[in-house]
């Protein structure tokens, strides 16, 4: 019986966390929405929406999206200067490199009460690509 039961529970969450990831364009990450690089582009061209690269100075420094502001997420501090350069009731846009730091960035921010945040899937290479 505990057998069965064990199996049950194992099936089941692997069948729910399947649920999660679907076949659309974008998903939700915790609170965060993921976008691909082309709604990605739709959203920071909206009027208000805040575009942040969390990325290092120096991968800031060698490209990055036009009108981007540069906030470091691994750097100390990342919540004091997210909190204190962004407004927590407008949409904020984020990216990193691959999308890793900028998943851990949005996570971050949604625990600060940020309201509305993007994340681009893939991050500044899925831009460059598209």
């Amino acid at each position: 019986m505990r057998r069965f039961f064990f199996a049950f529970v194992l099936l089941a969450t692997v069948v729910s966390c399947q649920g999660q990831h679907g076949n659309g364009a974008s998903s939700s990450a915790g609170s965060s929405t993921v976008l691909t690089a082309g709604e990605f582009k739709n959203k920071i061209a909206q009027k208000g929406v805040q575009l942040v690269d969390v990325r290092t100075a120096r991968e800031f420094a060698s490209g990055h999206i036009p009108g981007a502001k540069n906030i470091d997420a691994t750097a100390y501090g990342f919540e004091n200067q997210a909190g204190s350069q962004l407004d927590k009731n407008q949409p904020v846009a984020i990216y990193c490199l691959s999308g890793v730091r900028s998943a851990r960035a949005a996570g971050a921010l949604r625990r600060m009460g940020f309201k509305t945040v993007y994340d681009l899937r893939g991050g500044y290479r899925a831009w460059m690509a598209q």
